[in-house]
């Protein structure tokens, strides 16, 4: 018994030591962390005085640019060359720094700091926002089939749309924080989620009846279709970022987009005959919904906001993929003449 009471005794001081370890441990990692946010304070204010002396020394360059010598002259080029290059280097500094949400972010989480502060947790945000991605497209498209083929309940109608609804507000707010942190997407693919977000939630409301059994089969062969290409996409764009990545050529915040981008150009194009059709299936809804509309039995306002939705996308996704198309076919002859 005396000898067990020595083992707990020698254990308990063990113990003790470790605690004790801990909390110096503790101690210092406060420490450290009152020292990096006084150092991010300290950076910020750095960065924000050298772009106020940037400015100011802009605007004097240009009231001395008169009856200088071609040395001078030089000079002053040089120094514009290097003005124009700093805000991006600004930007690249800022991006391991805290700063402001969005008003939309500020309105959903409020002002905490989305910004993580290491290229790891950055990456590893990226990589799970993809999954997050292709693990609800997988769902969607099951359950898609299930109302397609096997049940015609609009209580399961609803529970589609409610994830449309979950699927593409969640989106939403995980592109602000990628955006946030360095990704690229912008401009009208982040737009895209809101309207779908805002279209997904019109259709959950859509009270069933004999207009929404109409367009409860084309609409659902949308989603269908839609999830289908999605799924398409994940594992082609992965593919062409993966080697464009490997190769240097494209940035690691970098993601897979519901829609055509310049930089899957290399490789097989097969991904633009699918999106056209899409696009023009949503055009087709929107014809669909506005002829609905016009029909004396209807009484739903969703119906025309559907409609409009629909025709929103189409006019968005159709012009924003012939736009990247055109400007890569541009750029690709414009290469072709240069090379001798």
């Amino acid at each position: 018994m005396a000898s067990k009471l020595t083992e707990v005794l020698q254990e308990w001081e063990t113990l003790e030591k470790d605690f004790q370890q801990l909390q110096e441990t503790q101690r210092l990692y406060m420490q450290k962390l009152d020292e990096v946010s006084k150092l991010q304070s300290s950076f910020t204010a750095s960065i924000t005085h050298q772009r106020k002396c940037l400015k100011d020394m802009s605007q004097s360059l240009k009231t001395c640019t008169k009856g200088l010598t071609e040395e001078e002259t030089k000079c002053v080029e040089e120094i514009k060359g290097h003005l124009r290059e700093r805000p991006a280097i600004f930007l690249q500094m800022e991006a391991f720094l805290p700063k402001k949400n969005g008003l939309y972010l500020n309105l959903v989480l409020g002002n905490v700091n989305i910004n993580l502060l290491s290229k790891q947790l950055k990456s590893a945000y990226k990589d799970e926002y993809e999954k997050f991605k292709l693990y609800v497209t997988v769902i969607l498209l099951l359950l898609g089939f299930v109302c397609q083929f096997l049940v015609t309940y609009r209580f399961v109608d609803a529970l589609l749309n409610f994830l449309l609804v979950w699927y593409y507000c969640t989106l939403t707010i995980r592109e602000s924080i990628l955006i946030s942190n360095g990704s690229r997407i912008k401009g009208w693919w982040v737009f895209h989620h809101y309207i779908s977000a805002f279209l997904s939630g019109v259709m959950l409301t859509w009270p069933d009846g004999e207009l929404y059994q109409m367009f409860r089969n084309q609409f659902l062969a949308y989603c269908l279709y839609q999830s289908l290409v999605q799924f398409l996409q994940y594992y082609y764009q992965s593919g062409c970022l993966y080697r464009l990545k490997a190769l240097g050529e494209r940035h690691n915040m970098d993601l897979t987009v519901e829609g055509f981008q310049s930089w899957m150009w290399r490789g097989l194009t097969f991904l633009l005959p699918f999106l056209f059709f899409g696009h023009f299936w949503q055009l087709f809804n929107g014809i669909s919904l506005f002829r609905m509309a016009q029909l004396p039995e209807c009484k739903e306002w969703q119906v025309s906001m559907c409609g409009i939705c629909f025709l929103i996308l189409f006019t968005g996704n159709f012009f924003t993929t012939l736009a990247v198309v055109r400007h890569k076919l541009k750029n690709k002859s414009h290469g072709k003449r240069k090379s001798p």
